[in-house]
């Protein structure tokens, strides 16, 4: 009977962790889809809300930034007269790899330009998030643009 009792402790532990899990990468899909529908209409806040304060972008042209840079740099956007068309983005392909209070999220991105052409321009991406005060937030970004087929 002990011994019985032992494996049905386990047994819902480890349940109980993979619920969590799961939970988890939910939540965590949840607030890349959010965020991609903010970045979509060049949502300054679904910017705020979604990286960390100490923030380490690497953009698919190779250039480095913090979260400072990116918001101040969408703020400069939205007060220029360039009319370029709006790009809608959307994940594919969505992996999850949680490590504690870390999770690595790596997708591919897709950009579909709102105009006659409709060109979709396509991006490999890996987040690292970190659970910071029950909230999760990216720490690390790494985007890499995927050449279009010669």
């Amino acid at each position: 009977m002990k011994n019985f009792l032992i494996l049905l402790a386990f047994l819902s532990a480890v349940l109980n962790t993979s619920a969590r899990a799961d939970s988890e990468e939910e939540m965590l899909t949840s607030m890349l889809n959010e965020f991609l529908a903010g970045a979509s209409v060049n949502d300054v806040a679904a910017h705020d809300r979604f990286w960390a304060e100490d923030l380490v972008y690497t953009s698919s042209r190779g250039l480095r930034y913090g979260k400072a840079e990116i918001l101040e740099g969408m703020n400069s956007d939205a007060e220029s007269d360039d009319e370029e068309a709006a790009v809608v983005y959307t994940a594919e392909d969505i992996r999850i790899r949680q490590y504690g209070e870390t999770a690595v999220v790596a997708f591919r991105l897709l950009g579909t330009l709102q105009d006659d052409s409709a060109k979709v321009m396509e991006y490999l991406n890996t987040g690292t998030f970190v659970k910071r005060d029950a909230e999760w937030r990216v720490v690390a970004w790494q985007a890499t643009i995927i050449p279009e087929p010669e």
